[in-house]
């Protein structure tokens, strides 16, 4: 006679129990998972397309960013490993890029950047996704604390000479903070790699998606 069959019925019958219960328990914890995994994926993409609406206002583009990407890997965009570029198109021309790019040598660590450029070279906005700076010093990088970062828009490299890319305490054109001089120098450094990057692969970067019947072909 095995063991179970030697198991007093009520025994058996708990055993059953438990078991469909765990079971039960398991799958309900799937499906919640599962559904608030695709909320933060909803969540994360809203909040990536709002981050991108800053840099690139309504009416510029009518393309959806998020569906039209690149994936770069440079060392002028400071980035520790290939990032999504976000291609904006208008018309069914190419209007503008969005670079995700990397300031690596922030007071506090390293500075994430959202780098809008147009077609033509010009800054259109500049973002901060991530950092670590001293709050009431550096983080005055964030739209909520100042508006230095607004500086950025409309610079490119042909109205701002190679050696102005630095804050004025460097001989520059741009402020820096009240205590604070790393943080925005290295984020001024940082835009301007960024540039340096758009204007030697600019027509790489939207020759494909001229040719290619379908921005989401691009390599």
């Amino acid at each position: 006679m095995s063991v179970v069959d030697s198991m007093p019925r009520s025994i058996r019958k708990n055993a059953v129990v438990l078991g469909l219960f765990a079971a039960i328990t398991v799958a309900i914890v799937a499906l919640i998972q599962q559904g608030t995994a695709s909320r933060i994926e909803q969540a994360r993409e809203q909040a990536q397309l709002q981050a991108l609406s800053e840099i690139l206002p309504a009416g510029s583009y009518d393309n959806n960013l998020l569906e039209h990407t690149l994936i770069l890997d440079d060392p002028l965009l400071g980035n520790r490993a290939a990032e999504p570029a976000y291609l904006a198109f208008l018309a069914g021309e190419p209007a503008a890029i969005i670079l995700q790019a990397t300031a690596p040598d922030g007071y506090s660590g390293s500075i994430r950047l959202l780098i809008g450029i147009t077609a033509d070279g010009n800054l259109a906005g500049v973002r901060v996704l991530e950092h670590h700076e001293t709050p009431g010093l550096g983080d005055k990088i964030e739209t909520g604390k100042s508006d230095w970062i607004h500086s950025f828009t409309g610079k490119s490299l042909i109205n701002t000479d190679s050696d102005r890319w630095e804050v004025r305490k460097n001989r520059g054109d741009f402020d820096q903070f009240a205590g604070a001089t790393i943080t925005p120098s290295a984020v001024v450094r940082a835009v301007h790699k960024a540039l340096q990057f758009f204007d030697a692969h600019n027509e790489q970067l939207f020759a494909s998606a001229l040719s290619s019947p379908t921005p989401e072909e691009l390599p």
